[in-house]
């Protein structure tokens, strides 16, 4: 009889959308999952967009980041996809074309039917950095070695087949030039530290890691993997198409948040409310600013255009690369 009576609550739950459990959701905190390393771009903007989640008109409960780096963000989206829990209280931090680029080559456990899509709070371009007291001084310096000395110029990444990746590819194609593409343990701030350490001659990152080493006076930045000039961050340096590469915004590095399919529908709704509402407070905005940290909230429907309109289009420039 109690096996019955579990059985039909457990069917009246799932008949209603699990309203009943979204009316008390969250009731303790919640977690996100974080494909790379702590110091990492999507640690650093993770742990700011979510600082507020206890406050009433965001989620009323706090956010704990859980960082499972590997493998370029495979470890961390594979374990998500296969073994989360779907109740409302595991997210992840999701970055494109990252993990659509991955599904596309193949050997993972994830695809975007995997995942269902909160809200977006960023968009990262790719940039090409170089030691402080590197010889190069724009693209065309880094070029014109690089064409006159096949195979000696290594760019250091965060991963296989993730935004720099992809913008090295480009680089490479445009540039007619042979490189070499090191993607690093540890994500975007191992690839950094490769870099300013002088284990590579030059890097792909993000904007706002490469601003923030910048601001230290430990890089020079190069040139900007996107189709106009950041504003905002870096005025003073070129699109790749001023500095004479034909290459569009293809490597910019969408983040948001999600949670694994089959997560009840009303708790969806409750966090598509809320989450967008958490990225605009005025304090996440300034800490993000400060951190040169690009900022690009968008809700649901957009993420899902989003997603699937990359998927269409990497499917193509991947076969091309």
């Amino acid at each position: 009889m109690k096996k019955l009576i579990a059985t039909l609550s457990l069917s009246l739950a799932l008949a209603t959308g699990g309203a009943a459990l979204a009316g008390d959701y969250p009731d303790r905190p919640v977690s996100v999952m974080v494909s790379y390393g702590a110091g990492g771009a999507t640690d650093f903007q993770a742990r700011i967009v979510t600082m507020v989640a206890g406050n009433k008109d965001a989620l009323g409960q706090p956010i704990v980041i859980i960082n499972k780096p590997g493998a370029g963000g495979r470890v961390g989206w594979n374990w998500f996809a296969t073994s989360a829990n779907n109740d409302g209280y595991s997210m992840a931090a999701y970055n494109v074309p990252h993990f659509i680029a991955q599904s596309i080559k193949g050997g993972v456990k994830y695809s975007t039917d995997s995942f269902e899509p909160i809200a977006n709070w960023g968009a990262d371009p790719a940039v090409v950095i170089v030691g402080k007291d590197s010889k190069f001084n724009t693209m065309q310096d880094l070029v014109a070695f690089a064409k006159a000395n096949p195979g000696k110029l290594t760019l250091s990444g965060a991963g296989l087949f993730v935004g720099h990746h992809i913008a090295a590819l480009q680089i490479e194609k445009a540039s007619g030039a042979k490189m070499v593409y090191i993607p690093t343990k540890g994500g975007g701030a191992a690839a950094m530290k490769a870099v300013i350490a002088g284990d590579v001659l030059a890097g792909v990152n993000n904007l706002s890691d490469a601003y923030r080493a910048r601001q230290a006076g430990n890089v020079k930045i190069l040139g900007v993997a996107d189709l106009q000039r950041n504003k905002e961050f870096l005025p003073d340096v070129p699109t790749m198409k001023e500095a004479g590469l034909d290459i569009d915004n293809s490597s910019v590095n969408f983040r948001g948040l999600m949670v694994p399919k089959g997560t009840p529908q009303a708790i969806i709704d409750k966090l598509v409310a809320q989450v967008p509402v958490m990225f605009a407070n005025k304090r996440v905005a300034k800490r993000m600013k400060a951190g040169g940290s690009p900022m690009k909230i968008m809700n649901r429907a957009e993420v899902q255009a989003m997603w699937k309109e990359r998927k269409a289009f990497l499917a193509g420039l991947l076969k091309g690369l």
